[in-house]
């Protein structure tokens, strides 16, 4: 056999083998994302990844309570961090009291956060080697904005949680952010004084709540892509799941009130109005933009 024929038949069995190999990993990652992709949320594993230099202890039990309550009990629950460092001393008593699996990473060197890298390795893993149907990033590090956006091409959804001055390419990239401030803020105390209409009643008092011109630019702007009408007016929930899409960083909670339709009963930046779709049905909320009355009269 010739020098270059004797190198043919390896050739074409290791270009074979790579050929199988390749696809049986698009058969993997096909299969996976039918289980894990959009219309499947349901099913798989949720998994809490903590960055525990940006996320104060004292907040993580609120953090994992709200967590359940709105994605579900998370299977997977770790917090990454040099834990012989004396500023993490904090969180010995949340690990031990939430389960929470502890991952040490030693700080390799000045100015360099390891940590951040052993965090984002473990979420990536665990994208190929787990079941997930949604990872929950709990930091106010700008720098995970990459591997949330990862995280989505893996058909994969992806929350938020940090502080308030959480940089907007962070939020953003995350289906929902909730914020530290929200869920730790203690509930506001009844002001004496006569008894007020329930919030849930259109007609009740309405107050200017203070937000900012870009917030209320931002609102009016949900409304009125979920507007079903000319005249402005929107189903209470879609303009709430549309706020989640195109607003995440909104909370009703940074204004006092646990729910959208809290906030907008009581605010005085929408009209509101009660439908009922027949006998014996709940009635049907629509809102929309003040403004938009008075310009339809």
């Amino acid at each position: 056999m010739n020098g270059p024929q004797r190198w043919h038949a390896p050739a074409r069995r290791l270009w074979g083998c790579l050929g199988r190999l390749l696809i049986f990993a698009g058969e993997r990652l096909a299969a996976r994302g039918a289980r894990v992709g959009p219309g499947a949320a349901a099913k798989g594993e949720l998994a809490v990844l903590i960055d525990s230099d940006n996320t104060p202890p004292r907040r993580i039990g609120a953090v994992l309570a709200e967590i359940e309550r709105r994605y579900g009990r998370a299977g997977i629950v770790r917090a990454y961090g040099d834990w012989s460092r004396p500023h993490l001393g904090g969180w010995r008593h949340p690990v031990i009291v939430y389960s929470i699996r502890p991952i040490h990473h030693f700080a390799s060197a000045s100015g360099k956060n390891s940590t951040d890298i052993a965090l984002a390795i473990d979420a990536l893993d665990l994208l190929h080697t787990t079941d997930l149907r949604a990872v929950v990033l709990v930091s106010s590090d700008s720098d995970f904005t990459t591997l949330a956006r990862r995280i989505h091409e893996f058909g994969c959804r992806v929350y938020g949680v940090g502080n308030a001055q959480t940089s907007q390419m962070l939020v953003t990239a995350c289906d929902e952010f909730l914020y530290l401030e929200n869920l730790t803020a203690a509930p506001r105390s009844p002001q004496p004084g006569p008894a007020a209409v329930p919030e849930s009643a259109p007609g009740g008092p309405r107050t200017a709540i203070d937000v900012s011109p870009e917030v209320a630019a931002r609102l009016r702007e949900v409304v009125a892509k979920s507007a079903a009408d000319e005249d402005g007016w929107a189903h209470l929930s879609m303009v709430a799941n549309m706020l989640i899409k195109h607003f995440p960083e909104f909370s009703p909670r940074s204004y006092g009130h646990a729910r959208f339709g809290k906030f907008v009963a009581a605010s005085a930046l929408f009209d509101v109005r009660e439908v009922s779709p027949g006998k014996g049905k709940s009635k049907v909320t629509y809102v929309r933009w003040v403004e938009q009355a008075h310009s339809t009269g």
